[in-house]
């Protein structure tokens, strides 16, 4: 039985994968990924499909090939390699190296040279051959053993060639294809042929002659006169071009086919690059095809996972039932202890615990309990008597219902979660299901499908085991991803933010899901209502502009009404219509009353559905909302809120404020004091510039903005206007978000001319800011990442890009990721210094809710006087810059009243 050879054209393919991906792909290193990952998708369908003995991939090299040594223009004009697919070539090869994929090139001749020998020579010795190619110039190669795939889309449509196949389509040898392209040339290669000659008038005189020797010889055979004149004009141009058209089948490579026999990966090598490029899906398709052992052998040897050769966690798996035993099962006082509570997880009634999983180390033997039933809530006493420092993965949902079920004594000691953030704050999510995937190249299973599976399976009798072993898989993971993550947060500096920093903050989060916020359904009810008429009053005087009804909602129905019926500028129009978004809108609504009712109508609509049907079936039977904070969400270290977010209720919007008036203290003993930072970015700017005149300005207790005029504006101080003000203010936050003089022209509504010099006049009387914002850049081009106030980090590949746009994001991430950073650092400072001593002198007012500079205390009336020097007190003082820290503070019996 004949063998299969599959040789591949490299550069072919790349293109092809890079081209076919819809978007980019970057790791946070800044390289670009996605032809290598098109690429081995591709490969991995061609092995499963065609089965090969053998298998190669050909490259072309830069260096000229004899080709460009006959014809100094072959190939010129063609179009030059993006730097984004560039970069990723050597990437691919070491992929292929990995593989056990020979790669092939060799100077002075292309792919497609390498490739028609080892075609020939697998003729010669019985194996059939498949080339896999894009380049239709490899049709010439086709023939009984050895056959053409011709991509078009990526590998899932395509052409495949043998040699009847040729006959069939071009009624030509593959020998006679040469001859064609020698006629018609072939502009991708900038081969000329003779001018004029096309396919179909090429094959008809190949049809007649058989080659373009023979056609030369007998031009006066050419029927037609005025083409005999161009063949014959031409004859040295025809013989060239078939020359460079040509594949040379005879390359001096020295290699046989055992050397590219196929064979397993080196595992070891493409676990590696495969985690250095961050293709999870490709290591969990490595496990899903049986490979996992291989793996393991692998992984014994890795760079990486050498730090966690001495765990072994290898205990029974323990479930306790009965409340009687919980005491002789838990560790001593004292211990750290890995914990996951399986619950629902529910903020708005008590949540439903379905077990608790405790793993630790005893004596150098890990030991795993898992609780269940009755166990459940005396477990969850003794955690918090045992005062137990705990471990785990996103331990926030397991502080809060310990919380929640008046367990208090414990610490936190570490959080995997927290951790992977700190190391990477540019990730889309941290499960750790993802982590353990990258980092130890094990799968565990999905959460929801236990959860699911689990329900099945208590149909018919007990889920403890299922859920017991669950726990233990994700515990142990957890282990073993600390001993990773230790070594690297200990080499990138990270250990004071993250112990004193992150870790506390994971306790007060938890304090403050618990504790929710008051909100009262019938103001939100009553609101609604109100929104409700205004909504439908909005949506009858917009009929009344528009001349007859039409779905306000409806895109291409309001398209239709502002930009045919009443004519209304507009961009171009797509396939499904005009666009009516809100920057289309609000560019036009001068030229119409209904353009600004339109924009009202859907301001209200999106706050009456998302902040008023939203938040009312989230309140609790305690007439609180619980929402959820999150420390691993903002790329900048900024606390996120969700389920709902009460951050992002908008202050400017009447109704906005009026639905704060729903949120209120716990009861009628207790009022609200909240306290906001003072333009906290702009002090963090001069204190990280040093910059005087901002340092100056800030310290004299100066109205910044007030002051930035009068320097830039060269205006006395108490003659700046509200207008100088304001624009002083648009380019003092332009600088801070680094902002084009098209966007703070886009801000203030002047010329962009007039914009730009406002920021240049900015940059000249405050040089120090404008060094700072450039050493900001230059760093980041340099190390890949920009560092708070207290050395966060946060990776921008984006700097490092070829592209322009992208490019300059990243300098702009570059100049504001530090400011927002440190903002954000000295907040969650602020937050931990208040919780602690509202927990240690044992105050009943308890901090409730952060948003972006501001805390709010739910207080007991009689301790107000305290709280509100307390929590002023440990804000100006969670830090020391060269400035002061200024709060405003405000109280009152609604969340209203606060602002």
């Amino acid at each position: 039985m004949s063998k299969n050879f599959i040789i591949i054209d490299g550069n072919s393919l790349i293109n092809r994968a890079y081209y076919a991906m819809q978007r980019p792909m970057m790791t946070k290193e800044g390289v670009y990924t996605q032809a290598i990952y098109g690429f081995v998708n591709m490969l991995n369908k061609i092995k499963q499909d065609y089965s090969p003995d053998y298998i190669a991939v050909a490259w072309d090299l830069k260096t000229p090939t004899f080709r460009h040594k006959e014809y100094s223009e072959y190939k010129a004009g063609r179009k030059k390699m993006p730097p984004e697919l560039a970069m990723q070539l050597p990437l691919m090869k070491d992929v292929l190296d990995a593989m056990n994929i020979t790669n092939l090139s060799m100077e002075g001749f292309e792919a497609d040279d390498i490739i028609g020998t080892l075609a020939k020579r697998g003729e010669a010795e019985g194996i059939k051959t498949l080339i896999i190619t894009g380049d239709k110039d490899a049709l010439q190669l086709a023939g009984h053993d050895t056959k053409v795939l011709i991509t078009k889309k990526g590998i899932s449509e395509f052409d495949l060639y043998d040699y009847d196949k040729m006959l069939e389509r071009y009624e030509l040898t593959p020998t006679q294809f040469i001859d064609l392209k020698g006629l018609m040339g072939d502009s991708s290669d900038n081969i000329p042929g003779i001018p004029g000659v096309g396919e179909k008038t090429g094959i008809n005189l190949l049809k007649q002659f058989g080659s373009i020797e023979e056609l030369l010889n007998r031009t006066e055979e050419i029927s037609s006169a005025k083409l005999r004149e161009k063949v014959e004009e031409n004859a040295n141009l025809a013989r060239m071009s078939r020359m460079l058209a040509e594949i040379i089948t005879n390359v001096p490579i020295e290699i046989d086919f055992e050397e590219m026999a196929y064979r397993e990966p080196d595992y070891h090598k493409l676990i590696d690059i495969y985690s250095k490029l961050e293709f999870n899906s490709f290591l969990k398709k490595m496990n899903s095809m049986g490979a996992m052992e291989k793996q393991e052998e692998a992984i014994s040897s890795n760079a990486t996972s050498s730090i966690v050769d001495d765990i072994v966690i290898q205990p029974e798996t323990i479930i306790i039932s009965e409340e009687d035993k919980v005491e002789k099962s838990l560790p001593k006082k004292g211990s750290e202890i890995y914990i996951k509570i399986l619950s629902d997880n529910s903020h708005i009634n008590m949540p439903k615990i379905d077990g608790i999983g405790i793993l630790y180390n005893e004596k150098k033997d890990w030991v795993f309990n898992y609780y269940t039933g009755g166990a459940i809530d005396k477990a969850i006493e003794i955690i918090g008597k045992n005062k137990y420092a705990l471990c785990g993965h996103g331990i926030v949902s397991e502080e809060y219902i310990l919380l929640v079920k008046d367990s208090m004594g414990w610490q936190t000691s570490y959080d995997t979660e927290i951790a992977a953030y700190l190391l990477d704050a540019s990730r889309s999510g941290y499960s750790i299901k993802a982590l353990a995937m990258e980092n130890l190249h094990i799968e565990l299973m999905d959460e929801k499908d236990l959860l699911k599976e689990a329900g099945q399976i208590d149909l018919l009798g007990s889920n403890d085991t299922a859920f017991g072993e669950y726990a233990l898989a994700y515990l142990s993971a957890a282990v073993k991803l600390r001993a990773i993550q230790e070594t690297k947060i200990s080499e990138y500096n990270l250990e004071s933010v993250y112990r004193e920093v992150e870790l506390p903050l994971i306790e007060v989060l938890a304090s403050m899901e618990k504790e929710g916020f008051k909100a009262e359904a019938k103001d939100l009810k009553s609101f609604g209502e109100e929104m409700d008429d205004e909504i439908q009053s909005l949506v009858t005087e917009i009929h009344k502009l528009a001349g007859k009804e039409f779905n306000v909602n409806s895109t291409q129905q309001l398209g239709g009404i502002l930009f045919e019926d009443l004519n209304l500028p507009h961009g171009k129009k797509t396939k499904t219509g005009y666009s009516t978004g809100a920057e289309v809108l609000e560019k036009i609504k001068e030229y119409h009353p209904i353009v600004d009712l339109i924009l009202r109508y859907r301001t209200l609509s999106k706050l009456k559905s998302t902040y008023i049907d939203g938040l009312i079936p989230l309140i609790g039977k305690d007439n609180r909302i619980h929402p959820h904070f999150r420390q691993t969400v903002t790329a900048t270290g900024r606390i996120s809120c969700t389920e709902p977010n009460l951050q992002n209720i908008p202050i400017r919007n009447e109704y906005g404020r009026l639905i704060r008036k729903a949120f209120k203290p716990s009861d009628e003993n207790h009022i609200l004091i909240g306290a906001d930072y003072s333009q906290i970015e702009l002090r963090v700017l001069a204190h990280l510039s040093g910059d005087e005149g901002l340092i100056e300005a800030f310290n004299n207790g100066d109205d910044i903005h007030r002051a930035t005029a009068s320097r830039v504006f060269n205006i006395p101080y108490d003659e700046v206007t509200s207008l100088d003000r304001s624009k002083a203010k648009a380019v003092n936050f332009g600088v801070i978000y680094g902002m084009s003089g098209f966007g703070l022209a886009e801000e203030l509504g002047i010329g962009r001319y007039e914009a730009e010099n406002y920021i240049n006049d900015y940059f000249a009387k405050h040089e120090k800011v404008k060094a700072y914002m450039d050493e900001q850049k230059s760093k980041c081009r340099d190390n890949g990442y920009t560092e708070t106030l207290l050395g966060r980090r946060r990776y921008i590949p984006e700097i490092k890009s070829p592209n322009f746009n992208i490019r300059s994001l990243g300098e702009r991430l570059a100049m504001n990721s530090p400011i927002q950073g440190s903002a954000a650092d000295i907040i969650k400072i602020a937050m931990i210094k208040v919780y602690n001593e509202l927990k240690e002198k044992g105050y009943k007012s308890k901090l409730i809710l952060q948003v972006h500079d501001e805390l709010i205390i739910d207080t007991d009336s009689t301790e107000e006087e305290q709280i509100k020097e307390l929590l002023i007190r440990n804000m100006m003082e969670a830090v020391k810059l060269k400035v002061e820290l200024v709060c405003d503070l405000n109280f009152g019996n609604t969340w209203y009243d606060l602002k």
